[in-house]
């Protein structure tokens, strides 16, 4: 059984539909039965734009990085992404293939 990680890169102040986008992604891999997923709050990051978001005192961000992470087996993953890049059109996503090699969710044959 081949398992894929999901990882979408956001930022804090990302919205989709009036909510913050990293809730909306959960709810969704939520419905869709996804075995697992967890939202990543990060403290100092970039993206394509290189303006540096960061928890610094100095700095007084307020729109930090924030990782979307879901564990699950390639087919299911690879059916959600086209909803996921329906909803998310700009935001770097990516997949990985992972060995999981503990979980009760992810014993052979379920």
């Amino acid at each position: 059984m081949r398992t894929l990680l999901l990882r979408i890169y956001l930022s804090e102040n990302d919205k989709y539909k009036g909510r913050t986008a990293h809730h909306a992604v959960i709810e969704f891999l939520k419905e869709q039965g996804i075995a697992g997923a967890t939202v990543h709050n990060c403290i100092e990051g970039y993206g394509v734009h290189h303006k540096i978001h960061t928890a610094s005192v100095l700095r007084l961000s307020t729109d930090l990085p924030v990782i979307v992470q879901a564990v699950d087996r390639e087919e299911k993953i690879r059916d959600l992404i086209p909803k996921l890049k329906e909803m998310l059109p700009t935001e770097l996503m990516i997949v990985q293939e992972v060995e999981v090699v503990s979980g009760e969710g992810f014993r052979e044959g379920i």
